[in-house]
């Protein structure tokens, strides 16, 4: 029997991170000591509170059955953390929605919104799940060029208005993945005026939002004169509250496109556990206490790698937030070979950027997801590093 893929899959090649992956670990068996600077998935534990929460519910015999839709005190509890955060009313019943995990909800939501040969607007480079939508819904990408000029933001002006008049979606992500562009609402109020001019739904994929290291608070696009009426926007816990493996986001906003979120979504699962849902919410609700020093240890991170990237000659992204640093190198190479070569000679395993779309090449993102003494150690390393 001979088991073929669909032509559709032609558009989904196996991920960089797995052979990155594959290849650190033989290197490791070599003798390598790695720093693993790749994956931008938490090192730190979720608090103490929400663990023990989590556990205690999951002890109950009555926490095992389907949940269907986010729960009421999850609903509200995101309704309060954006009023008390970003002083943004959410209705909790029209205006939120479950998803498990901000990629289950990024992935699927193009098919909500888009038919096929329609456009979505979306930077290059960009977070990779976001073409992978993109392509599901069979939908095609339009770049839009990132304003290095004017910190990496996303120039609206470059879009064609041929173009922009037949665009269903614009896909923003601030602070980003993997440029760590910073937000900002007199960028989103041009966004909001863009998108009333050309009858865009904007999407704005918050999911480092809580991963700022000057300011009083995070910048929400709701936050925006008349930005519920045109966009909404996705919120993780995976990488603000450590809980990366819960798999527990939300979608907010225009209550129009949340019931076409919903109605899709009732399609295609059955919810999320419900102790997950219970600790999500109380996460929410102890946001502040929380993140503070979640905020501190990255920030110091934050401030190592960039000063010792620098230090180095490299070309590093400015930024003020987010989870990474997108940094480029001075060597020829192509980032895939850069990427390859850093590990073998130094130990220090970063993707490549070409990962995340083809204006990429010649940068490489660094995750900060080690320690400070950790990071200080990869720069030293780096500077072995025979370009």
């Amino acid at each position: 029997m001979k088991i073929e893929a669909s032509k559709k899959m032609s558009l989904f090649e196996p991920s960089v991170f797995t052979s990155l992956k594959v290849f650190a670990k033989e290197q490791q068996a070599k003798g390598m000591d790695l720093i693993d600077l790749s994956l931008g998935s938490p090192d730190l534990p979720p608090h103490e509170m929400l663990r023990n929460h989590m556990s205690e519910l999951s002890k109950q015999a009555t926490s095992y059955g389907y949940t269907l839709t986010g729960s009421k005190e999850f609903k509200e509890a995101v309704a309060r953390y954006y009023q008390r955060c970003n002083q943004v009313e959410l209705n909790p019943e029209t205006e939120v929605v479950l998803t498990i995990g901000s990629q289950e909800g990024l992935v699927h939501l193009p098919l909500a919104f888009c038919d096929p040969g329609d456009i979505v607007l979306t930077t290059n480079p960009g977070y990779i799940a976001y073409a992978a939508g993109i392509n599901v819904a069979g939908a095609q990408s339009y770049f839009i060029p990132l304003d290095t000029e004017n910190g990496y933001l996303p120039n609206l002006q470059a879009i064609p208005e041929e173009v922009a008049k037949k665009a269903k979606l614009l896909i923003l992500n601030m602070p980003g993945n993997p440029v760590p562009m910073s937000p900002s609402i007199e960028y989103f109020t041009e966004v909001v005026g863009f998108a009333k001019k050309y009858n865009i739904l904007v999407v704005h994929d918050a999911a480092y939002s809580e991963f700022y290291f000057t300011g009083d608070g995070p910048i929400s696009f709701l936050a925006t004169p008349g930005a519920k009426e045109v966009g909404i926007e996705v919120n993780s816990l995976s990488k603000s509250f450590s809980l990366a493996g819960a798999r527990v986001a939300y979608m907010v906003g225009n209550q129009e496109a949340i019931t076409i979120i919903n109605q899709l979504k009732s399609n295609l699962d059955f919810g999320i556990f419900a102790p997950i849902q219970a600790t999500a919410a109380l996460a929410l609700d102890r946001a502040e206490e929380i993140t503070a020093s979640l905020r501190e240890t990255f920030a110091e991170r934050h401030k190592v790698l960039m000063k010792g990237l620098i230090e180095l000659g490299w070309e590093v992204a400015p930024s003020n937030g987010g989870m990474f640093v997108w940094a480029k190198y001075p060597s020829e190479l192509d980032s895939v070979s850069f990427a390859y070569k850093a590990i073998e000679e130094t130990g220090v395993v970063m993707v490549p950027g070409t990962t995340f779309g083809s204006d990429g090449e010649g940068y490489v993102r660094l995750a900060l997801v080690q320690s400070v003494e950790l990071l200080e150690e990869a720069v030293e390393r780096l500077k072995t590093l025979a370009l």
